[in-house]
């Protein structure tokens, strides 16, 4: 129901209302006492009965939790109430009838007049409104005061929840960290001795023999290194060859004129 949505998506600190799992046409509802009255601090449950033909045809409200003001599990006679079908709009709707309800609670003498109205005292309506907050639904089988938390203990339990949050999260790198430590305290050194061109055994290696003969060490050396070694003979320029095998070929002939 989308109505229910927005009044999920939108919530508010002076009520609380959604539809029962079973019945979309039967709402629970709590609603804060007006301040500066004899009602502030109470918290009230009612209940809202949509008609099949909503919103063109209007709810109808009864209060449940003791308040003074209204009749228990009466309809109540007011404006946007099915007393009044006349005066209810479409366009209005579960949230109107909740702000009215909290609106009509301090009226007084002709205003307050109508069917499910009663005239308590404002010191038992004071003595109800502080009892009302404990006040538990048969059917939701919570309290006033857990369907509907007071403003600040709201704040201050979602304070309380991010800080534990906070605090576990740091506690997580610092617990791995000291198991960190203690493993490497409690694990003994591994030495390694490694030489050039080869490789030493792990110490969960078997150990050899002493009698066992090692076979030689092979030069594992890169070949850049092998090349390194090598020295290089510089080649003389091409005019220099071509000079010596002149000579050459002059030697070669004034000998074979001396042998002639």
């Amino acid at each position: 129901m989308q109505e229910a949505r927005e009044l999920a998506n939108d919530p508010s600190t002076d009520y609380s209302a959604a539809p029962l799992e079973d019945d979309i046409f039967e709402w629970h509802c709590t609603i804060r006492g007006p301040s500066g009255t004899e009602f502030e601090g109470g918290l009230y449950h009612l209940r809202i009965l949509l008609p099949a033909e909503y919103p063109f045809r209007p709810p109808s409200l009864m209060l449940l939790t003791p308040n003074g003001r209204f009749e228990l599990n009466t309809k109540i006679c007011i404006s946007f109430t099915n007393y009044h079908e006349e005066l209810w709009q479409p366009s209005w709707g579960v949230r109107t009838a909740i702000l009215g309800i909290q609106s009509f609670l301090p009226l007084k003498g002709q205003a307050a007049v109508g069917i499910g109205s009663i005239e308590y005292p404002a010191a038992e309506r004071k003595r109800l409104a502080a009892l009302s907050r404990q006040w538990v639904c048969p059917h939701c089988q919570q309290s006033n005061l857990e369907l509907l938390p007071d403003p600040g203990t709201t704040a201050a339990a979602d304070d309380a929840s991010t800080e534990t949050e906070t605090v576990s999260r740091a506690k997580v790198p610092a617990a791995a960290a000291l198991r960190a430590s203690e493993s490497s305290s409690t694990t003994p050194p591994t030495l390694e001795i490694v030489e050039q061109g080869t490789t030493s055994p792990s110490s969960e290696s078997p150990r050899m023999d002493d009698t066992t003969t090692s076979s030689p060490a092979v030069d594992s050396a890169p070949p850049s290194a092998v090349a390194a070694n090598v020295p290089t003979i510089s080649r003389p320029p091409m005019l220099l060859d071509a000079l010596i095998g002149i000579i050459l070929t002059l030697v070669l002939a004034l000998l074979f004129k001396r042998i002639l």
